[in-house]
Formats: C-alpha cells, structure tokens, sequence
C-alpha cells in the first residue's frame, strides 16, 4: 500500500491585497448576484468570467421548479464565453453569494460538482490552468487552476 498525499494550494488574501484587475473581476461577480434568480434556495450566486482577449462576461443562477432545469453562474458564465468567444481562452474566474437575507457570504463560496467538472473541460480544451478566486467578506481565496479543489479529476483518457 502506497499514501497519496495531495497537497492543495489555496491562497488566502484580504480584497486589498488583491490585484486592480482581480478586484474588479470579484466586483463583477459580486454585481452578478443581483441578477440571481433563487426562488427556492435563497442563495444568490454571481460569478465574472475573464477572457484572453479583455471581456468580462457575468453569470449567475439562474433556478426551476425543475430542479435540474436550473444553472449554476460559474456554468452560466461559461457557457455563455463558449457561445460568444469559442475560440477565446478564459484566464480568471471569479465567485460570490449572498445568503437568504440578501448579505454577501462571511466565507468564500466554492464551485458544485458539477461546475468543477465544466472547469476541468474548460482548462482541458485550452490547454491552460483558470484562476479561481473565491469570495467571501472575511477573506478571498485565489488558486491557479481547479485542480487545487479536485486533485484526482474526470478526464478523457
């Protein structure tokens, strides 16, 4: 028998510490949440996606009495840069949430499952790590790449 030991790298910043550029991105994100459609969880979510070419497009969750009808905004964010910039890599991703009562999170908020495994498609189709930056009012963490939150990965083969 053989230990694996993966080590995450995750970073933990105070907003100010962070670049003009990522506060901006995390600025967006916050800004998205507003635009959340959470009937039934009450947990508004915003993401801001940043590609190569400059463009910052938004996201967020949008929800269904169908449940699975429903997006999460980092997937939302996502797929609307495949749509509108196929061939245009994306650098960052920026996540936040506001808790029922309309409050941005105390903690940084992380990506579903699901929206960690369209990460990883992300990254794998353009051959390129996404900076992840994850807010919360206390603290932001920032990794480079989403295999800092899913180290043993869904891949082709």
């Amino acid at each position: 028998m053989k230990e694996l030991n993966l080590r995450p790298i995750i970073m933990e910043y105070q907003m100010e510490e962070l670049s003009n550029d990522e506060q901006f991105l995390l600025s967006k994100a916050i800004e998205s949440t507003n635009n959340s459609y959470a009937r039934y969880s009450h947990f508004h979510v915003g993401a801001a996606l940043q590609l190569e070419n400059g463009e910052v497009l938004p996201g967020c969750n949008q929800e269904n009495a169908a449940f699975p009808a429903g997006i999460c905004a980092e997937r939302s964010a996502i797929f609307a840069a495949g749509a509108q910039y196929p061939d245009v890599a994306p650098v960052a991703l920026a996540i936040a949430a506001r808790q029922p009562n309309g409050e941005l999170t105390e903690e940084p908020v992380s990506p579903c499952g699901t929206c960690r495994q369209v990460i990883i498609e992300t990254e794998t189709r353009f051959n390129k790590p996404l900076r992840i930056l994850l807010y919360g009012k206390k603290k932001v963490y920032v990794m480079d790449g989403i295999k800092h939150l899913m180290p043993l990965s869904f891949t082709e083969f």
